[in-house]
């Protein structure tokens, strides 16, 4: 029996839906301030992962970084288009608006308003 047609349990069952870059995004978009060493232990990967994947967001163009004093304060575009050609008719802010609650997160922060005028 090859890898494919193995049971789930055969494997494992390490494999979840969600990278960790949208894990990332998710809870940014959740805690615009929110420290890398935080994000980490919530998604449960090191800081310096959260680090990697943070630059790879910014880069891309799906989040921005500015210093407020000793802190750094994230604010997603949510129009930028997911990555897969599959997915790429979708901008990020409809993954966003799945998981977070439009009133417990400021427009400004997400720019879910922006996105949905």
């Amino acid at each position: 029996m090859d890898v494919m047609t193995q049971p789930s349990a055969a494997r494992g069952d390490q494999w979840t839906f969600l990278t960790n870059h949208a894990r990332v995004l998710i809870a940014l978009a959740q805690d615009p301030e929110a420290r890398g060493r935080d994000v980490a232990d919530l998604i449960g990967i090191t800081e310096r992962a959260v680090q990697l994947i943070v630059a790879d967001l910014e880069a891309a163009g799906y989040l921005t970084r500015t210093r407020v004093g000793r802190r750094n304060r994230y604010t997603i575009d949510p129009t930028v288009a997911l990555r897969h050609p599959t997915e790429a008719d979708h901008p990020v802010g409809d993954l966003l608006a799945t998981f977070l609650h439009r009133e417990d997160t400021p427009a400004a922060d997400t720019g879910a308003e922006r996105a949905a005028s």
